[in-house]
């Protein structure tokens, strides 16, 4: 048996990769609606444009010169980075990046709860009859659903 490289093409090249996989002798083969087995031996030979952004066995294809890109340096939070000399932070909740922005306020405190002996308004119980027996439900759909169960004849 020959190994098999999964390859999940990038949205926008599945068709270019589709014909490139059909063009093949043996073709290659289909094993979802958008993973191509591809034997080892045929992978090396893949046009490197219909790779750039797939996952191939899972795992996102990266370039020779994406690769050769210097890379940014991952902060400490886990996701932000440095790009070009300066941090970027992408999402709000980063400790990093809050205390950069000098302009937030600080979150409203909460509405106080009201201290009233008042009761909660309760739902009406039993309102809904079941015509078959003596049962009251809180609910139409309770007691159609009781109909349907308990009263099936009727």
């Amino acid at each position: 048996m020959t190994d098999m490289i999964l390859i999940q093409p990038a949205g926008d090249l599945r068709k270019p990769f589709a014909q490139w996989a059909v063009a093949q002798v043996p073709k290659v083969r289909t094993v979802g609606t958008n993973v191509f087995a591809v034997p080892a031996a045929l992978f090396v030979e893949a046009p490197e444009n219909v790779l750039v952004g797939s996952l191939v066995d899972g795992t996102r294809y990266v370039s020779p010169d994406e690769d050769a890109a210097p890379q940014a340096r991952l902060l400490d939070c886990g996701f932000c980075y440095e790009e070009a000399g300066e941090e970027v932070h992408p999402h709000p909740e980063c400790p990093q990046g809050r205390a950069q922005e000098p302009d937030s306020a600080p979150l409203p405190a909460p509405p106080e709860l009201s201290d009233s002996s008042e009761p909660a308004a309760e739902a009406p119980q039993g309102v809904f009859p079941c015509d078959g027996c003596d049962r009251e439900f809180t609910s139409e759909r309770g007691r159609d659903t009781h109909r349907r169960l308990k009263h099936s004849e009727a």
